[in-house]
């Protein structure tokens, strides 16, 4: 079984940062995409960003870009986002996804595309 591990999650103030983690475990495949979709109280989930395994691609919802910053380590499998400057409007929340292919524009942010989600990590901003 695929199972995603993410950690880094809690509360801060405006401005502040937090880094969120995750890690998969059971996933077999060396080429994938991972990313982070967000989901507040009464909103749609929406991706957040995504990057491909050789981290030669990355994508950023326009709602963070610039504030955010997506990364990867291979070695261990696990992919972080960090995140600056955040705003309350950044409360949700946050959910690791995996799936195998590349991260194309057409599919980063769909949620039906990924098979593979973690169990989420709430990100609260005050």
């Amino acid at each position: 079984d695929v199972q995603l591990v993410e950690s880094g999650g809690g509360s801060v103030q405006a401005g502040g940062s937090l880094r969120l983690s995750c890690t998969h475990f059971g996933y077999s495949s060396s080429r994938h995409c991972m990313g982070w979709f967000r989901q507040a109280p009464g909103k749609e989930r929406e991706g957040v960003a995504a990057i491909y395994t050789d981290a030669s691609i990355t994508h950023y919802s326009d709602s963070v870009k610039g504030r955010f910053t997506i990364s990867a380590d291979s070695a261990k499998n696990t992919v972080y986002l960090q995140m600056n400057n955040l705003k309350p409007e950044d409360t949700a929340m946050y959910y690791c996804v995996i799936e195998r292919g590349r991260c194309s524009d057409a599919r980063w942010s769909l949620v039906g595309w990924f098979r593979f989600w973690g169990q989420g990590t709430q990100v609260t901003v005050s």
